[in-house]
């Protein structure tokens, strides 16, 4: 994830900023509502042109809100002197289907390292019962200093 380009009163990028970065995520329809660089909060919406067969959300949707929640996250965390992150690794347990209503995504850092942040993300539905969980690992990505 690449630099976005207005942060808040307090430093931090603005969640709709954020996301703004990330056009797949954004024409997904994925929605960021919290991001700190203690938790980062995310949703999807269960639609039909998201799904697979029998109605469930498909499995690439849910990985790609983690993925993209988990992103901001390590965005957040990255050490002075990065210039933002990319997916090297990642690792979804599907645990239950989704048929309808919302996916949320909550990530939070498990590492943070100079090289190295990983990530993990709990995918919930709306009775909060865990749907999946995803561990990332994103490479920080260095300014070029020439």
């Amino acid at each position: 994830m690449s630099s976005p380009s207005s942060p808040s009163r307090h430093g931090l990028p603005q969640p709709a900023d954020l996301l703004a970065a990330m056009p797949f995520a954004a024409g997904l329809g994925i929605e960021l509502k919290e991001a700190t660089a203690e938790r980062t909060v995310g949703s999807l919406a269960w639609s039909p042109e998201v799904c697979t067969a029998g109605g469930a959300l498909h499995g690439g949707a849910l990985m790609a809100l983690a993925d993209s929640v988990g992103a901001v996250c390590a965005y957040l965390n990255l050490p002075e002197g990065a210039a933002g992150t990319s997916t090297v690794e990642s690792k979804t347990n599907f645990l239950r289907a989704v048929t309808a209503g919302h996916v949320h995504a909550t990530a939070r850092p498990l590492h943070l390292g100079g090289t190295l942040i990983v990530v993990q993300t709990d995918l919930r539905d709306d009775r909060d019962r865990l749907v999946g969980q995803t561990t990332q690992t994103q490479i920080v990505l260095r300014k070029d200093a020439g």
